[in-house]
């Protein structure tokens, strides 16, 4: 009888999925905080949307090169880690070899089952510190171009999110009228931003749309409640 055979869909995007998020989330929020709260206390579009510009140039640098160094601090750490394997399965390949078969009687082989694997390891180096950064300290060799892809998916993220609110400051000249504008749009954007992130992240859409949202609009109303206190 014939079967139908089957096909596993695993989501395996998920570092640039991750800088996505880190990018539009806070590419929405910030800048969005900041013209809620210049609305407050200037009330002037001219001035609003120069700043957030000036924000969002400066937040996805900052955004940008927080995510290179985060990823080539990744690569380093790795490195440092595999030339340690390497030596150790070399000047200590006995502790090495416990090492291995403690990881699969975790698993419950028996010990003549753990033999078996660590003698087939011990003929294959290579494999061996493989499976040491793997399954002992549960590390995965990173892409060695991972830096400049983290750092431009986040800055480029960054400034998709942050044009969103100040949008509205670009079509009215009116701060107040801009703002409620920009109130609209933009929880509607964190809202769809939120309900795609679930989507990707195996999150409930509706509650990753509802909590991005509440963020969103939390962080905005704070500003402008104390940017309009301040002044």
């Amino acid at each position: 009888m014939p079967t139908k055979p089957h096909i596993e869909k695993h989501f395996t995007a998920g570092d640039t999925v991750r800088d996505i998020v880190i990018g539009m989330s806070d590419g929405l929020t910030v800048p969005f905080a900041l013209a809620a709260g210049l609305t407050g206390a200037i009330a002037q579009s001219r001035l609003i949307v120069t700043a957030g510009f000036a924000e969002i140039a400066a937040g996805s640098i900052a955004m940008g090169l927080g995510g290179y160094l985060a990823a080539r601090g990744d690569a380093e750490h790795y490195a440092h880690e595999l030339a340690r394997e390497e030596q150790e399965i070399v000047t200590l390949p006995e502790a090495e070899a416990q090492e291995v078969r403690d990881i699969f009687q975790s698993y419950g082989l028996s010990a003549e089952e753990c033999a078996t694997v660590v003698a087939s390891l011990r003929q294959r180096p290579k494999d061996w510190v493989s499976f040491m950064m793997r399954f002992e300290l549960g590390l995965e060799q990173p892409d060695p171009s991972r830096a400049w892809k983290s750092a431009l998916t986040i800055a480029g993220s960054y400034i998709v999110g942050g044009v969103i609110p100040l949008s509205a400051y670009l079509l009215l000249a009116d701060a107040h009228r801009a703002l409620r504008l920009s109130v609209g749009v933009t929880l509607v954007a964190l809202a769809v931003f939120g309900g795609i992130k679930g989507r990707f992240t195996g999150v409930p859409v509706v509650r990753s749309a509802l909590q991005t949202t509440i963020i969103g609009g939390l962080a905005a109303a704070a500003a402008f409640a104390i940017a309009r206190w301040i002044s």
